[in-house]
């Protein structure tokens, strides 16, 4: 069921206070120092001095002049992150405090916070077996709280889930290279050649989301469970200790391929729980990045 305006506004505003206090507190200056830019552009010539990078050198200027000079650059700042949100069946389970679709919000929007302060571009891509909705990059924090606001109030959309047509979108609508954000559960098939294809164009950063009942049952005896993205019930009897360690073992085997697949493409992951804050695994995060680019 979709959330009532009254329930949706205090979500929203929950989020907004959490995460300001958080990016204010810890995050701002981490992401200040990842997230430095996609390239150069020329600023200036100057003439050249004892030291200067000799690669560097405008030999236009330098024949036109009569002595060397050379090229200066400046950081192109700007950037732009797009969030990929999976808001299929499976993004309204939540056993403990927190359902992944609330997850996937309050993580977008701290991220989304961060890049408003540093004058970055933020947008959106909803999608489940089809794209919902679009968000064009806008520098605003009224684009921040509606991002976060489209992303808690799509739950009447929550059918199957559909990456590969989820990254192909977003690498027609976004031309030139961005941040992008993947948040979902990853509960598809077949989408190796789109999420290579996104993460050679992109920075492609994959936000698995997981639950802890979705890798272990408890022993609650016989349950009648549905599949939130088919809508098919089944039963199960949870109080076989066969059935919970087989269930185990295939959620874990599971999460081995995706690592495996996230590694050998080389996508940077951010693994997010639904019962644990999520502020240690953005630290992590930061914390890789900055280690393997020396910022």
């Amino acid at each position: 069921m979709p959330l009532q305006p009254s329930e949706l506004m205090k979500q929203v505003r929950r989020i907004r206070i959490a995460t300001a206090r958080l990016v204010s507190e810890q995050f701002a200056g981490a992401y200040h120092s990842v997230f430095r830019g996609q390239g150069i552009e020329f600023h200036e010539v100057r003439e050249y001095l004892p030291g200067d990078d000799v690669r560097t050198i405008d030999w236009n200027v330098t024949a036109r002049m009569g002595r060397p000079f050379v090229k200066r650059f400046a950081e192109e700042r700007e950037l732009t992150l797009l969030f990929l949100a999976d808001i299929s069946g499976s993004q309204s389970f939540g056993s403990r405090h927190r359902t992944k679709a609330e997850r996937t919000a309050e993580i977008a929007g701290l991220l989304a916070l961060s890049a408003a302060l540093n004058q970055d571009k933020v947008g959106l891509i909803l999608f489940s077996d089809r794209i919902v909705r679009y968000l064009k990059p806008a520098r605003s924090r009224t684009a921040v709280l509606r991002l976060v606001r489209e992303v808690l109030a799509a739950e009447e959309t929550r059918h199957g889930t559909d990456l590969s047509a989820a990254l192909r979108f977003a690498c027609k609508v976004q031309k030139r290279r961005a941040i992008l954000f993947l948040i979902s559960d990853f509960m598809d098939e077949n989408f190796e050649k789109p999420l290579l294809y996104a993460a050679r164009r992109h920075d492609l950063i994959a936000c698995p989301i997981i639950d802890p009942r979705e890798q272990d049952l408890p022993p609650a005896g016989l349950l009648e469970c549905r599949d939130p993205e088919s809508n098919e019930t089944f039963w199960m009897d949870t109080s076989s200790p066969t059935l919970r360690r087989r269930f185990h073992k295939a959620a874990t085997e599971r999460q081995s391929r995706l690592d495996a697949l996230f590694s050998r493409l080389g996508i940077d992951t951010i693994r997010i729980r639904t019962d644990q804050p999520f502020a240690a695994a953005l630290h992590a995060f930061f914390a890789r990045r900055q280690k393997r680019t020396g910022k």
